[in-house]
């Protein structure tokens, strides 16, 4: 299913990824923000197709485009426990401190909200835990 949105006309790159983040009290009045705030807050989208049409926005200085976007998977981690594929899991929070781990974004990824729910659909392996944390790394939905 194909996914239409507007982004800035300065982010409208073919195969630029983003994650949305929500909509903004600025857009309320707009008569676009249908089309701006149908994606899922905290999801990571990849820019498949530009379309050549522009429009006129108070936040974006050059306006913005009509883009066509796939929702791509998000890699994180989860207790061990939970990891089935298919299962509705609730994201805690991981307690580690070790910004320096090669897997901390993983452990943390940019834009994810803790205590959401997700889904999984594939789980990657388990986690080398420095922290001894018993991990594995999934995709969700």
């Amino acid at each position: 299913m194909v996914i239409v949105t507007l982004i800035g006309e300065r982010q409208a790159k073919e195969g630029a990824e983003f994650t949305y983040r929500g909509p903004l009290t600025d857009c309320r009045e707009c008569k676009l923000k249908a089309v701006c705030f149908n994606l899922d807050a905290g999801s990571v989208y990849r820019i498949t197709a530009l379309r050549d049409v522009h429009h006129e926005c108070r936040i974006h200085e050059d306006g913005v485009r009509v883009v066509e976007v796939e929702k791509i998977p998000v890699r994180c981690a989860v207790i061990q426990k939970y990891a089935l594929e298919g299962s509705v899991v609730t994201l805690e929070e991981i307690k580690c401190l070790n910004i320096g781990c090669d897997r901390y974004r993983i452990c943390h990824p940019i834009g994810m909200e803790r205590n959401s729910k997700c889904k999984i659909t594939k789980v990657i392996g388990e986690i080398n835990c420095p922290e001894g944390n018993k991990l594995v790394e999934v995709e969700i939905a």
